[in-house]
């Protein structure tokens, strides 16, 4: 009996052939390279050092309490000064400035640091968001390797009973929900309003075309670099923020100490001219005290020459008749008289101006 013949199959011709491998070949690398170009983005966020920026400026936060309290302390103590000393003095408006420029640094980096936080969450939000379409295309990449693997004679191929039709699995889903169903696909940069909801679920019951593809990888990228060039910014602004914090308190530090040195310097002048001047005062009591007790002495020496005086004034007023003669004795004991009083005058009015 003879053998039947063969049945012929069908064959593609070699430039068919070659036409489908660099087809899929050009998806894949495209893909691969999207795929790449994401993760590089993922990466650079994920190595993002604005975190460090930010607990640098908490640090200098925390560490600006400590010299603020000790300036609002120095104003304080300086309120104790009694009498004279209590003046507006230029340490005192120095010590006023520093407190104003420890609130004022305070402020600037509070704010930097909630930026910074803000930031840091958004800059989280777009590294989950590009690793989750890298997933995704990292799994689509390996569903095209594997499609390109295929040929006519591989095991496993097999007619399908719907190959057009999309998979209705979050279509099904999405139709069944009264709420917003969690999706990481093309329609997570539609917005989250009614109209973007609608449009969210449109999309996510069909599959995409290339260029929303192509739109959905692009806005991914240009959202992570712009949260990238957005974070890199602010660094900057609060590197700049704690160089000018770090210059403006230690100008004004150095500006109190010098306002502190040159008060105490002056103090130190002004008690060392107090000490000499109560040194010579209390040397000039003591002398005006052993001038008083000489003119004491001298006025309790005139007192026995002017009570003999008197006494002979006195006896020779007794002289009868023609012999109460105004001789030249009588002148002499008069003018020593006058003489011994006026001396006793002088005395005393040195002694009362003396104590």
């Amino acid at each position: 009996m003879a053998a039947s013949p063969m049945k012929e199959r069908k064959r593609c011709s070699v430039a068919d052939w070659e036409s489908s491998n660099r087809q899929l070949w050009e998806s894949a690398e495209l893909r691969r390279l999207t795929a790449h170009r994401i993760r590089q983005e993922a990466r650079h966020l994920r190595n993002d050092t604005l975190s460090k920026v930010k607990e640098e400026a908490e640090h200098v936060l925390a560490a600006l309490l400590p010299p603020l309290e000790v300036s609002v302390e120095c104003l304080s103590l300086r309120e104790g000064r009694r009498g004279g000393e209590l003046v507006c003095d230029p340490v005192e408006a120095e010590l006023k400035k520093e407190v104003e420029a420890s609130e004022r640094a305070k402020r600037g980096l509070q704010q930097h640091v909630d930026k910074a936080f803000q930031q840091l969450f958004l800059l989280q939000e777009a590294r989950q968001q590009l690793t989750y379409d890298l997933q995704n295309k990292m799994e689509a990449l390996d569903v095209d390797m594997r499609c390109q693997s295929l040929t006519v004679t591989s095991p496993g191929i097999s007619l399908k009973l719907s190959p057009l039709c999309v998979p209705l699995g979050l279509a099904r889903l999405i139709s069944s929900s009264k709420q917003p169903v969690q999706c990481h696909c093309v329609c997570q940069y539609l917005g989250s309003s009614e109209n973007a909801f609608i449009a969210k679920r449109n999309m996510c019951c069909r599959s995409t075309s290339p260029q929303e593809w192509e739109q959905f990888s692009r806005y991914n990228i240009s959202r992570a670099q712009e949260e990238t060039q957005t974070s890199q910014q602010l660094r900057e602004d609060v590197t700049l923020t704690l160089a000018k914090v770090q210059s403006e308190l230690q100008a004004q530090h150095a500006a109190t100490n010098f306002a502190l040195r040159k008060r105490y310097h002056k103090v130190d002048q002004a008690c060392s001219e107090l000490h000499w001047q109560q040194k010579t005062t209390r040397e000039e009591v003591a002398e005006l005290e052993l001038d008083i007790c000489r003119l004491e002495e001298d006025l309790q020496a005139k007192e026995a020459p002017l009570k003999l005086v008197h006494t002979r004034l006195e006896n020779r007023a007794t002289r009868p008749g023609v012999d109460l003669c105004q001789d030249q004795v009588q002148h002499g004991l008069m003018s020593e008289c006058k003489q011994l009083e006026a001396t006793i005058m002088s005395l005393k009015k040195k002694v009362s101006q003396a104590q």
